[in-house]
């Protein structure tokens, strides 16, 4: 498995936008087992993403369908950065058994 944890941090104001702009794109991604978005608590802007993917490919493929390219190209402008990323192996838990997304 692939994973991918990151915090993004969206222009003042905008979160939830664009988490809504997130959760949008990401129902029926083959490939896809998980795909979860939380609040960061500490920072009325932020937002960590987490997902986990079958292998790289399955996330670099998602990167190229029109869906994935139109949400990227709504939530730009609500991106203030993206300062954390960290690539995992995700070896199992709750969830990973069936795509969920």
């Amino acid at each position: 498995m692939y994973g991918l944890i990151g915090r993004m941090t969206a222009v003042t104001g905008q979160r939830e936008a664009l988490i809504g702009i997130l959760l949008h794109a990401v129902s029926g991604l083959p490939g896809c087992l998980s795909y979860i978005i939380a609040r960061d608590p500490s920072n009325d802007d932020s937002v960590w993403i987490t997902e986990v993917w079958l292998d790289s490919l399955s996330h670099q493929a998602a990167l190229s369908l029109p869906a994935v390219k139109q949400a990227l190209e709504q939530g730009r402008p609500l991106i203030a950065s993206m300062d954390s990323h960290m690539i995992t192996e995700p070896v199992g838990g709750h969830g990973l058994f069936e795509p969920k997304c």
